[in-house]
C-alpha cells in the first residue's frame, strides 16, 4: 500500500475518531447534568452530584482541536465515570440504573475511540 494512501486513510480514521470522542464526551456532560437535576436526582430538588460535569470539561476543547496529550489523558479521567456508571449500574434501581448503564457504554465508547486516536495521530 503507498504511504500516501495510508496518511489518507489514517487522516479520515482520526478523524471519525475525533468525532466519536467529541459525540460521546457531550452526551457524556448532557446525560451527567440531566441526571442528577432532573431525570433522577438522589434527592428530589437535585443533588451536589450535578458537579460531577465540571471534570469533563476539562478535557472537552482539547478534544475539539484534536490534541493527542489531551486525548491521552483524557481517557484515564474517563474510567472514573466508567467506575462510577457501574457501581450505580449495580446498585441503583430503575431510571437510575438505566442511566449509569448508559453511563458505562458513553465512558467506554469515548476510552476505546481516545486510545485508538492516540496511537493513529501518533503515526503522523
Amino acid at each position: 500500500m503507498d504511504s500516501s494512501a495510508t496518511t489518507s486513510a489514517d487522516t479520515r480514521l482520526s478523524a471519525r475518531l475525533q468525532g466519536i470522542c467529541i459525540v460521546s464526551l457531550i452526551a457524556l456532560i448532557a446525560l451527567c447534568l440531566a441526571w442528577e437535576a432532573w431525570l433522577a436526582p438522589l434527592r428530589p430538588d437535585g443533588s451536589a452530584l450535578i458537579l460531577k460535569a465540571l471534570p469533563l470539561l476539562l478535557p472537552l476543547f482539547g478534544v475539539l482541536r484534536g490534541k493527542r496529550y489531551t486525548y491521552q489523558w483524557s481517557s484515564m479521567l474517563i474510567l472514573l465515570y466508567f467506575t462510577e456508571g457501574s457501581v450505580r449500574a449495580w446498585s441503583d434501581k430503575g431510571l437510575s440504573a438505566q442511566l449509569a448503564l448508559v453511563e458505562v457504554v458513553l465512558s467506554a465508547v469515548f476510552f476505546a475511540a481516545a486510545l485508538w486516536y492516540s496511537r493513529i495521530s501518533g503515526r503522523r
